[in-house]
């Protein structure tokens, strides 16, 4: 394939967002919308891409890093005059520039491929990627001349009645020959009642040049759809959603209900897994093979292994081994290692923390800023007393040791292989392998207690 650069428009604020977000930062199944035409762009072959910015540019810029090169647009005088700015970065190049929005999160990389092919394949200097829609309102009307090429682009207030009949609309997207492009861009004007500069104009003088100008019909007209306020941020996001759900669905993962579970869109998801409902799989999550998630579980950065369980969880920034079982009820938060077969129950906290395999925290226990060995049990109401308030510390319990309901660890401390910690024991000292920790006040019983309690009462209320 011949080289092809791209051009994403990306320079306006988006004021119907009502937000001091750039607009194409805003996240579409958990990822600024405009990462998805980044990507699409590169999985579609281009080889440099630059993104014009303007408003609230240092946002953008922030987001993509060294990713792109930019191109500012100080002041929005029209989609002509934004890609006017990158004629510096365009001289001297011969291939194909495409130029598109950074708002149009549903793009894909086919479609951007398929068009390439066309507009190289029919010689054209310009094609502009067009949809069949129902309800074309609003939209620029696209116009073929008898031999199928396209004629014109009518915008809604300058069509006529017959006119704004046709189906066929302008995406807003083109491909150019590089050469035809700057030489149209050079001969723009800012004749019209708003003063700006049309990138749609360029066809126009494209094709008084007796060049050609196709077209190329997307087949999911919904891969062109811009957003411009919330409510179209929340449908473009619904349909990614759906796409992506078919997806993994596609490649083995079993839904309870489909509508009730949300996965972002790279999420990977091993196949004989099933997804119940009220589950929610954030960006940057892996998913093994076999599991059971669900219902009501929410995973972010995190890595979970094959045949693990997990209900009823909220996991962020963790890694989860192959055979465990969690929850429900249980909250694992960011540098969480749990390794293979553990069991991690109801009403358990873990920060910070290594279980080894096969150990278990089967319920209302805190494990913070811990190493705890493997096939270790950690009994009800266990904390490690991680924080002294001013520096957190480490807990450190070995293999094949049994911590005893309700008691504290306090931090730092060492509980050694083999060892007992007798419940309801506070531990300050290290406990060598081995050994039983006891760590409590000595039982006092005091016989015939209740016959004197109420005697006592009954004299106090006698008084009154």
């Amino acid at each position: 394939m011949s080289e092809a650069y791209a051009v994403v428009l990306a320079a306006g604020q988006g004021t119907r967002m009502k937000s001091k977000r750039h607009k194409v930062l805003h996240p579409v199944c958990g990822k600024p919308m405009v990462r998805h035409v980044l990507d699409s762009l590169q999985q579609a072959g281009i080889q440099r891409t630059l993104v014009v910015i303007g408003s609230l540019a240092e946002q953008v810029r922030e987001e993509l890093g060294e990713q792109v090169e930019f191109v500012y647009q100080n002041e929005q005088l029209g989609t002509g005059h934004a890609v006017m700015q990158a004629i510096p970065q365009l001289s001297g190049f011969e291939g194909t520039t495409l130029v598109c929005y950074g708002d149009t999160p549903l793009i894909s990389a086919e479609t951007i491929r398929a068009m390439l092919s066309t507009h190289r394949e029919k010689g054209a200097a310009a094609t502009v990627l067009t949809a069949i829609v129902d309800q074309p309102f609003g939209y620029g009307r696209i116009i073929r001349d008898t031999d199928g090429s396209v004629l014109r682009i009518v915008e809604e207030k300058d069509a006529t009645a017959e006119e704004k009949a046709v189906s066929e609309v302008n995406s807003g997207t083109y491909c150019f020959d590089n050469r035809a492009l700057l030489q149209a861009l050079r001969q723009l004007d800012n004749n019209n009642a708003q003063k700006e500069y049309y990138l749609t104009d360029c066809l126009s003088i494209i094709r008084s040049q007796g060049l050609r100008v196709e077209a190329y019909t997307v087949q999911d007209s919904d891969e062109i759809l811009g957003v411009n306020d919330r409510a179209q941020l929340a449908h473009v996001d619904g349909i990614l959603r759906r796409r992506i759900r078919l997806h993994h669905m596609k490649n083995g993962v079993s839904m309870v209900d489909p509508d009730s579970i949300y996965i972002d869109a790279d999420v990977e998801i091993g196949a004989d897994t099933v997804l119940y409902p009220g589950t929610y799989l954030q960006r940057g999550t892996r998913i093994g093979s076999g599991c059971e998630i669900g219902p009501n579980v929410q995973i972010s950065q995190s890595t979970v292994g094959d045949y693990t369980a997990i209900k009823q969880a909220v996991l962020d920034s963790a890694t989860i081994g192959n055979h465990v079982t969690m929850g429900p009820f249980t909250y694992i938060r960011p540098g969480t290692k749990i390794e293979d077969g553990v069991k991690v129950g109801d009403f358990v906290e873990i920060k910070n923390s290594v279980i080894g395999k096969g150990s278990k925290v089967p319920h209302l226990a805190y494990v913070g800023d811990a190493d705890i060995g493997c096939h270790t049990n950690i009994g009800c109401g266990v904390i490690t007393v991680n924080y002294d308030g001013v520096k957190k510390h480490r807990t450190v319990v070995g293999d094949h040791s049994f911590i005893g309901s309700n008691s504290n660890l306090v931090a730092p401390v060492t509980v050694g292989d083999h060892a007992y910690v007798a419940a309801g024991s506070t531990i300050t000292d290290s406990v060598p392998d081995g050994a039983l920790a006891i760590a409590r006040e000595r039982q006092v019983t005091k016989e015939g207690y209740q016959a004197k309690l109420e005697a006592r009462l009954k004299e106090r209320s006698l008084k009154k």
